[in-house]
């Protein structure tokens, strides 16, 4: 049902545009992990030869290849969340799980990954744990973040440091005011 949802959002003679979230389906039906049989599965259902499923999926880093645990760790390493101190965000995960990067842990519950840029820099350092962000990090928020998932608790996603969403820190700096309406200080004689 969902496969033919996706098909029927693409017009005919475009139905191959559907192969990235065909195979996002893919993965999430198979424990987070797309299986070689899956992509053959997708590449037969929308009439697309399987090297090109292939390469779509070895392309995009958002489909692992590989059995990935309950929980997939991603953390960001990059530039700003790396100033914001990722590597001891870093560091608090290996210890807590006692798994290096790219390993998944011997109860098969957690996978840890290194990746670019998640798109969250304001709110640096942060992680990607399945579908959620978990932002604005501490070493002391990563383990109790961790301890909840292992005691089947979901920690609440987004910015941990009290901020609704990527407002600064200090306050508004900017649009304080009401902004002018259309036409206020517009010279008259225009």
């Amino acid at each position: 049902k969902r496969a033919d949802a996706i098909m029927s959002i693409y017009p005919d003679g475009h139905k191959r545009a559907a192969v990235i979230p065909l195979l996002d389906l893919a993965q999430r039906q198979n424990g987070g992990w797309l299986p070689i049989s899956a992509m053959h599965h997708v590449a037969e259902f929308i009439g697309m030869p399987r090297m090109r499923v292939y390469e779509v999926a070895t392309f995009y880093t958002m489909f692992m290849r590989n059995p990935v645990g309950k929980y997939h760790l991603q953390i960001c390493t990059t530039t700003p969340c790396w100033l914001r101190g990722s590597d001891e965000i870093l560091k608090a995960i290996k210890e807590n799980l006692n798994i290096k990067v790219g390993e998944t842990s011997q109860d098969k519950m957690f996978t840890l990954s290194e990746v670019e840029c998640l798109g969250a820099c304001v709110n640096a350092p942060m992680v990607q744990i399945n579908d959620d962000y978990y932002e604005d990090l501490t070493e002391k928020d990563m383990h109790e973040i961790l301890e909840d998932l292992k005691a089947g608790k979901k920690p609440p996603a987004g910015p941990r440091s009290g901020r609704y969403a990527a407002e600064p820190f200090g306050g508004l700096t900017s649009l304080t005011e009401t902004p002018p309406g259309p036409g206020q200080f517009v010279r008259a004689d225009l």
